[in-house]
């Protein structure tokens, strides 16, 4: 046990300094996320064009089509939330019905699709956990994007798969970055789900 730990403080400590700056932007993402603040998305989009540099230098070609994917939804995000002509924040609401059928399609279209992209265009051999850390990663950023509290609950089917496969994969500060994201994920749900109580009980005096 003593041995794997000095292994493991050692890989921490030989990380290359772009990966800590990289993955302290994408904390400071998550953690303004959880705020509900807008500063998420320019905090996010730094931690995105450095994570494809990483990923880019490991070969790990799957995930650089995710981040591409995040580092879109971030600037349609970024504009969603400000285009409001009185400035107001886009609130927080649950996913209607035609989300979810649209959240369906993504994951029942798009999993085999990215397998069997996986399968057929690169080496990966984890083929299946790539594809299902995609996918369900696509869901929760278009829902996060759109402000729907259903937005944890998705992210943290990514980061429950994600966390073993960065272990697999040697990216231990990623891995540990996706732990706390699991975990400020469950807090986030939680602090959304109470705005949107205070929201709703706000527009039910009304």
């Amino acid at each position: 046990m003593i041995e794997w730990y000095k292994l493991f403080l050692q890989q921490l400590l030989d990380t290359p300094l772009l990966q800590w700056i990289g993955v302290a932007f994408g904390v400071f993402e998550v953690v303004l996320a959880k705020a509900n603040k807008i500063g998420l998305y320019p905090c996010g989009i730094i931690s995105i064009l450095i994570t494809l540099y990483v990923l880019y230098e490991a070969g790990l070609y799957a995930e650089i089509l995710l981040n591409l994917y995040y580092l879109v939804m971030s600037i349609y995000g970024w504009y969603y939330w400000i285009r409001k002509p009185n400035n107001h924040d886009v609130p927080i609401t649950t996913s209607t019905s035609n989300d979810w059928l649209i959240c369906i399609a993504m994951l029942v279209i798009g999993f085999p699709l990215l397998y069997l992209s996986l399968v057929k265009f690169t080496d990966s051999v984890v083929p299946i956990c790539d594809a299902w850390v995609s996918i369900t990663a696509w869901i929760g950023m278009w829902l996060l994007a759109k402000r729907k509290i259903e937005n944890w609950i998705w992210l943290n089917c990514s980061n429950a798969f994600a966390i073993p496969l960065f272990i697999y994969k040697g990216l231990l500060l990623y891995a540990l970055l996706t732990l706390f994201l699991f975990v400020l994920a469950i807090f986030g749900y939680i602090s959304w789900k109470k705005k949107l109580r205070q929201t709703q009980h706000m527009a039910g005096t009304v």
